[in-house]
């Protein structure tokens, strides 16, 4: 990282925070914005810099992967297969593939490690990864940009909860953690994670309402989920559903005080209206996983409520189990496709800042601004491109020159 002072200009810079600029500028120092603007007017307030032009193209922050499994990286087969008949035959399918793969931490690394690195040629610059085992971890110096791991917590018995607790004692305070589900992790380990995690000012991810299954076994104790928890021995009657069809995940996580501005709730596709009021009373965060909901078939997520009610959604691949290709810019293209009406410039935001703001880094990364880190993408884009419209649809929807051709600029390797 070198001290000296560069200008970037490009005919397009596009700071999410605030409209997009026409003949941009941005000054950087260290890995640090310290400038931005129209080009002419940075140029005028730091006389003396060096100048990297980026033609046709636009400086943009970069991406927010706010929810993959990298550790299931080497299950890559599954999402390749026709799609499953049920949510939880494809939670048995990938179990099974899972114990028959049998894959040694080796494996698993170099699967992982082969993801990480397509994600930072995509122009992913944080990730907040959710595994069962340490491995991952072991990757994050190898990662120019942000990677947060969480260790996942699982266990639905009463009896289970005592040896979950008595791991968590021996998992460091760098380290965070978090339970998997409502329908899937005991209501005291999940308590317990959220106390801890509140504590410490770790992000707690979990997944909430997924599935239409889900609601029946968090409403009224019933359905698909739960006859796959009897059938493996998961289930001993201790979970208490909420008892109302009014009531889902999102319902059940509030009234045991699981939900905070720190609480991010993956998927949240079947949630109610007044659900989606506590999640903005609450500042709670949500990640949508377009491609994952699409292969599973588990319908989509009320993009179109959440922003009216406020809520800028971040956006997640989720692992190559559910996703036959983890890539955020498929992700708004996909996001779009669904929801013909949302802005495109509401999906970039999702895909940065909403990302950011969802992993408490909206400080450093998801914007443009002076302060933040350099995590800048210059991506070309057709000459012909006229306005913030074109600009904002030419990306969402991939229709760029060429999406994955990232200038690298002189203060961060990773953009």
């Amino acid at each position: 990282m070198t001290d000296r002072l560069i200008i970037h200009c490009a005919p397009w810079l596009l700071p999410i925070s605030h409209p997009p600029l026409r003949d941009g500028g941005l000054a950087v120092r260290a890995g640090k914005i310290i400038g931005v603007g129209r080009f002419q007017e940075i140029v005028r307030r730091y006389p003396g810099a060096e100048r990297v032009d980026h033609t046709e193209s636009v400086l943009m922050p970069g991406l927010v992967n706010a929810h993959t499994h990298l550790e299931l990286s080497h299950l890559a087969h599954l999402s390749q297969e026709p799609v499953p008949a049920s949510f939880t035959q494809w939670i048995s399918h990938m179990l099974a593939e899972r114990a028959k793969a049998d894959a040694d931490k080796k494996t698993i690394l170099a699967a992982a490690r082969a993801v990480l690195a397509q994600q930072q040629e995509q122009g992913v610059v944080a990730l907040a990864d959710i595994a069962n085992t340490g491995f991952i971890q072991e990757l994050a110096p190898e990662f120019p940009g942000h990677l947060l791991c969480c260790k996942e917590y699982l266990g639905l018995r009463s009896d289970e909860v005592e040896a979950s607790l008595q791991n968590l004692e021996t998992a460091g305070e760098a380290q965070c953690c978090t339970g998997h589900a409502p329908y899937s992790t005991h209501l005291q380990l999940l308590q317990t994670l959220k106390d801890r995690a509140k504590r410490l000012g770790h992000v707690f991810p979990v997944h909430v309402a997924e599935s239409p299954a889900e609601n029946d076994l968090i409403r009224f104790g019933t359905g698909e989920i739960r006859d796959f928890l009897e059938q493996r021995g998961f289930w001993d009657n201790s979970f208490q559903p909420t008892g109302t069809d009014k009531k889902g995940s999102v319902s059940y996580l509030h009234q045991h005080g699981l939900l905070d501005s720190r609480t991010l709730c993956v998927h949240a596709i079947h949630v109610t209206d007044q659900e989606m009021d506590l999640l903005a009373e609450t500042r709670a965060k949500v990640c949508l996983c377009p491609g994952s909901n699409r292969y599973l078939g588990v319908d989509t997520a009320p993009v179109e409520h959440y922003l009216r009610k406020g809520i800028l959604p971040a956006l997640g691949t989720d692992s190559l189990t559910s996703n036959p290709e983890l890539s955020i810019w498929r992700e708004m293209r996909l996001l779009a496709e669904e929801h013909p009406t949302v802005d495109p410039g509401d999906i970039l935001r999702m895909a940065t800042l909403g990302g950011a703001e969802a992993l408490g880094m909206e400080k450093t990364l998801g914007s443009l601004e002076a302060g933040k880190e350099a995590r800048v993408l210059a991506i070309r884009v057709p000459a012909s491109i006229q306005n913030t419209a074109q600009i904002q649809s030419c990306l969402v929807h991939n229709n760029a020159e060429t999406i994955a051709d990232y200038t690298t600029d002189q203060e961060h390797k990773s953009t």
